[in-house]
């Protein structure tokens, strides 16, 4: 049976039309933020490489990340544009021991150190994932760049699993006046227009200003799928006085997809051999669509006072919708004749609006002689689901070799039968962090995040109430061995009510675990490299997982699970005009008994870039990606076993500035053509993209 769903100058008049236009828009939602004014905002600071050497992510203190205990990775603007990573799935592939999985062309879950990735911030102001996987395709052209914080953030966010934190920090205006625009051709009739304006928006300055836009339409390599996307953010500034900036931005972002896959492929014959079909084989029918449409608005006030604290307060609101008209096959053919596949026609429609609230405070205060860090708030949210399923006539009909993956079977009227969902989720915490100078080279960063949450209404038939609450500590410790070196070691707990229901139907208990981790951190060539070393161990108790149905209904387990591994991380500029991240992750994951467990996550990854600007040649920049994951399996049930083996991705690109405004960039993807499954996550899948390639023409002022 199918998944449930619900699981300087003045600006230029243009500008401040678009501006207006997107504050101005519906109600909206958004996402949370960080400062604006450079006296008042958390910027990173930059060295070498363009490499962030600082972020908020892992505690709300702006420490360096080697005073961070904890694994961070940082994906830049300028690594996004270099390899056209245009939306989130892109970005994460390519990040140190992230696994996208891709279930379905609009449907992606991630993981890290063996656990799924549940925790997500904007601007370090967290956004739950009540609801499970990520829907649409994220676009990446508002953000200036990602962080992504390894193992369990029991600081910033106590809910969640011992994975990772993905933090999205957005562009903001500056001072005096930037623009760029960039058009992209590619493969399967893409095309893709984007522009980034930033200006003040008054002739003292104290106002600013900036507006992103994109657009993208294209065909693909699966058989009836298509997308379009647009894309607004505008963001504004304001100074209120010389210690106050008031921040307000809105995010649009509408996906229309034709021949969007539910579900995916069978993967075995009814003999249990695998199946191969051609890599753009779909399920989708020609009437299928999955339009999804995401607005996000936030407000944000910062004061700086004089005694040097800063006080943050922001507001956000996001309201996401979908609608949708999907076929999903199911059954398991045979291999001479095709047969025993079946279909399952249905309408979805849903929304979901969440409204976030944080206020915090970080600053400094002196003890015992020496001077410390400290950070306190609180923060508030409360989630709405609504949807709707429509099943539609005819389902279980079998399917012939004319209707299974042609797109030929007739779309029904939707009208057998409905369910649905309604319900709400509401969540306070309060945290506090501190980072105590216990010596010249000792730092000590602890704290703890006391959270409550209560849920209430229903899911197809399900009940979704539940009431948990929790205080979780963190405690990290970091030794400087060298002026450019460092030693840590860390321990957070976090815990996760979860809305699924045993055999009986009662609620399962909250997910319980932990995280730890011990390491180095090292500055090399002049503090232009950063070299990073870890091992690490998680643990996750009482998991939810899919035991068996009873009716429609699927009930699960709670079963234990816990992993440990290795890291390895280098970024940054060794060489001038050598820009480089690598990561190479090994981790074991076993339940309890010690026998492996989620085997559909690689034990082994490498995600390398690199990019060489050619000295003979200063305005050629050349360079490659290489993603490798070692095999993965899935058991099937009644001894059959699906298995994907290791494969290797790689990436090409070239980018000639033809002056000083103007360039053209190439990317060539897949260069060796490999054929491999995009997920092994559900025991369904489908197939990655064959090579592809786009062009890009870009302007910057």
């Amino acid at each position: 049976m199918p998944c449930r769903f619900g699981s300087s100058p003045p600006v230029p008049r243009p500008l401040a039309i678009a501006i207006a236009l997107a504050l101005g828009s519906s109600a909206c939602a958004g996402e949370p933020e960080t400062a604006a004014p450079e006296s008042t905002l958390q910027v990173i600071t930059v060295t070498g490489a363009s490499e962030a050497r600082s972020s908020a992510s892992a505690s709300k203190l702006d420490l360096s990340i080697r005073e961070t205990p904890q694994s961070v990775s940082v994906v830049t603007r300028e690594r996004m544009d270099d390899f056209k990573l245009d939306n989130a799935n892109q970005v994460l592939a390519n990040t140190t021991g992230v696994t996208v999985e891709l279930v379905e062309t609009e449907r992606t879950y991630y993981t890290a150190r063996g656990f799924d990735i549940i925790n997500f911030q904007y601007d370090s102001v967290g956004l739950p994932l009540v609801f499970g996987n990520s829907q649409g395709d994220l676009d990446t052209a508002l953000y200036e760049r990602i962080d992504i914080v390894r193992g369990a953030n029991g600081l910033s966010a106590s809910t969640g699993n011992p994975s990772a934190t993905i933090n999205f920090i957005r562009k903001r205006p500056t001072a005096g006046t930037h623009a760029s625009a960039a058009l992209t051709l590619g493969s399967w009739n893409k095309r893709r227009i984007e522009a980034d304006v930033a200006t003040s928006l008054n002739a003292a300055g104290t106002v600013r200003g900036r507006a992103v836009a994109a657009v993208q339409d294209g065909d693909s390599y699966l058989d009836r799928y298509g997308a379009k996307k647009k894309l607004a953010y505008a963001v504004v500034d304001a100074a209120l006085g010389a210690n106050t900036l008031f921040t307000i931005g809105h995010v649009f972002q509408q996906n229309q997809t034709r021949g969007g896959m539910w579900g995916a492929l069978p993967l075995y014959y009814t003999d249990g051999s695998p199946t191969n079909y051609p890599v753009g084989t779909s399920t989708s029918a020609d009437w299928s669509h999955w339009d999804t449409l995401t607005r996000s608005s936030f407000t944000e006030l910062t004061h700086e006072l004089t005694s040097g604290w800063n006080l943050k307060a922001t507001l956000t609101r996001n309201v996401a919708s979908s609608d949708s008209r999907l076929f999903y096959v199911y059954g398991t053919p045979d291999k001479a004749t095709g047969a025993g596949l079946f279909s399952y026609p249905s309408a979805y429609d849903s929304r979901n609006t969440q409204t976030l609230a944080d206020i915090g405070a970080t600053g400094k205060f002196r003890l015992g002689g020496r001077e410390h860090d400290l950070s306190l708030g609180v923060n508030w949210s409360r989630s709405r689901l609504s949807d709707l399923s429509q099943y539609g006539r005819g389902i279980g009909t079998p399917l012939t070799s004319a209707t299974d993956f042609t797109g030929a079977y007739p779309q029904p009227l939707f009208d057998a039968s409905i369910d649905g969902s309604s319900y709400e989720d509401k969540r306070k915490s309060a945290y506090l962090a501190a980072r105590f100078s216990l010596g010249e080279r000792t730092k000590l960063l602890t704290g703890l995040n006391a959270t409550s949450l209560d849920s209430s209404g229903t899911s197809y038939g399900t009940s979704k109430r539940r009431a948990a609450s929790e205080t979780t500590p963190y405690v990290g410790l970091v030794y400087e061995v060298a002026p450019n070196v460092s030693t840590y070691a860390s321990y957070t707990e976090i815990f996760n009510p979860q809305s699924e229901t045993d055999l009986a139907g009662n609620t399962l208990a909250p997910i319980m675990g932990n995280s730890a981790e011990a390491g180095f951190k090292a500055e090399l060539y002049e503090r232009k490299l950063l070299l990073t070393g870890a091992v690490f161990r998680a643990r996750q108790n009482n998991t939810a997982e899919q035991a068996g149905m009873v009716g429609t209904r699927s009930w699960y387990r709670g079963i234990d699970a816990q992993s440990k591994g290795v890291e390895l991380e280098a970024s940054g500029e060794p060489l001038k005009g050598l820009n480089l991240s690598a990561g190479l992750t090994h981790l074991k994951v076993e339940d309890s008994a010690g026998k492996a467990a989620r085997t559909f996550v690689p034990r082994n990854l490498l995600r390398l870039s690199t990019t060489w600007r050619v000295p003979a040649m200063p305005q050629l920049k050349v360079g490659a990606n290489l993603n490798w994951q070692s095999k993965t399996e899935r058991d099937q049930g009644e001894g059959i076993v699906t298995r994907q083996d290791a494969y290797a991705v790689l990436g090409l690109m070239a980018r000639y500035e033809i002056s000083d405004k103007v360039a053209l960039a190439l990317n060539l993807n897949n260069v060796t053509d490999k054929k491999y499954l995009t997920s092994l996550y559900w025991s369904q899948a489908y197939y990655a993209a064959p090579r592809n390639a786009s062009a890009t023409l870009s302007w910057a002022y």
